[in-house]
């Protein structure tokens, strides 16, 4: 089984945090990343937005993109609004052949505002769920008509955050929209990652190996803090850093025969953990685990030729 390892600049600048954002060009962040052994980027703020100038970057730094984060509204939005949003990044990502966009729904989320406390996260009713399921299987439909798909990421402090929630989305929705299993997204939400990728592998497309301190979430007061405020306590980390088994989460993708990106997205304080570092901890810890899965990891980044 082949797979490839990306990537996001969230542990170089945080759109959220940008006190979490160390002040490196998108230039140096492609190449800390290239040579910890990356060979893929996911899309950041520092992206330019069309290929003309985006292919040059990504030629010279020897990476491609694999993926980036549209901030979705379907829950609270038309189709047509998200779809009139969406159309020029399809069109970017498909002129670099990246291979799917991360849909992340920001509708009602609270992951951005500093001040809602994770308990305050927003819930939808069991027909809103369904609703919400069948519009967004909708769009997932319509932008692979376009020529690319996306790939649903489940999200602390969005409508869709627990393992039950995830479960309810899922039966509601079609394989018009494919899944982006997040580890550490759904432990912190106090899922069963290895049970999440049972129940749901046929539709995972794209996968976050997130990994969390688990004396961090546990020890966050749900009622008071928010999202942001855990990120900054350093909650996420790369594979390797943290608490999570990734041997048997990769194991149990392999069980099922993923094939494709998992990308390292760990947004941390880059003073205290230099992305650098951490992005060598990471594939150190990837390689390992995925070799022991089976796993052949591809090496090469911008096509030759």
């Amino acid at each position: 089984m082949k797979a490839k390892l990306g990537m996001s600049p969230i542990a170089w600048w945080n759109d959220d945090l940008p006190e979490l954002s160390d002040d490196v060009s998108l230039e140096e962040c492609l190449r800390q990343s290239r040579s910890a052994g990356f060979t893929g980027m996911e899309q950041g703020r520092r992206f330019p937005s069309n290929p003309e100038e985006m292919l040059p970057i990504l030629r010279a730094a020897d990476v491609t993109l694999c993926g980036g984060w549209f901030s979705g509204t379907l829950v609270n939005e038309e189709l047509a609004a998200n779809k009139d949003r969406i159309a020029p990044m399809i069109e970017l990502f498909k002129a670099v052949n990246a291979p799917c966009i991360v849909y992340g729904e920001v509708g009602r989320s609270i992951q951005g505002d500093r001040s809602k406390p994770l308990a305050t996260k927003p819930r939808l009713s069991d027909d809103e769920m369904k609703a919400y399921g069948r519009r967004v299987t909708e769009f997932g439909e319509w932008c692979a008509e376009q020529g690319m798909p996306l790939s649903y990421h489940h999200h602390m402090a969005a409508v869709v955050e627990t393992e039950p929630e995830l479960d309810a989305f899922m039966r509601s929705s079609g394989e018009g929209i494919p899944l982006l299993l997040d580890a550490g997204h759904l432990a912190f939400a106090g899922g069963d990652v290895l049970r999440a990728i049972g129940n749901h592998h046929a539709r995972i497309n794209h996968v976050h190996v997130k990994d969390i301190r688990k004396p961090v979430v546990d020890g966050l007061d749900r009622s008071r803090q928010s999202f942001l405020d855990a990120v900054a306590l350093g909650a996420f980390t790369v594979p390797g850093d943290g608490s999570l088994d990734f041997g048997a989460i990769v194991q149990r993708l392999a069980d099922h025969g993923y094939e494709g990106w998992f990308v390292v997205e760990a947004e941390q304080d880059p003073r205290k953990a230099p992305p650098q570092k951490m992005a060598e901890i990471g594939h150190a810890e990837l390689m390992r685990v995925m070799t022991a899965a089976g796993y052949t990891v591809e090496t090469e980044g911008f096509p030759k030729g």
